[in-house]
């Protein structure tokens, strides 16, 4: 019997929720690897990474806000839809 080695997943930059911070980085996501990833998967459609990132920032805001009671969340705008935007 041929011995098999388990795979090792690498992990990913997708955002730990309700934190809204990449697991990897521990930065605020997304982050330079996910934008970048997000940039490929959505190559050909910039129209459709504009909304689901819209749709994102919508999660994020409500899990932010339930986090954070009574506090006023800055602007998510530039960080989850405007470096996505065309120049």
């Amino acid at each position: 019997m041929a011995h098999t080695e388990g795979t090792a997943r690498r992990p990913t930059h997708s955002p730990l929720r309700p934190s809204w911070r990449c697991p990897v980085c521990g930065i605020l996501w997304p982050c330079s690897t996910a934008k970048l990833r997000l940039l490929g998967e959505y190559r050909e459609d910039r129209p459709g990474l504009l909304t689901h990132l819209t749709t994102v920032q919508q999660e994020a805001e409500a899990d932010l806000t339930a986090l954070n009671p009574g506090v006023a969340l800055p602007d998510l705008t530039p960080r989850f839809v405007g470096w996505a935007q065309a120049r």
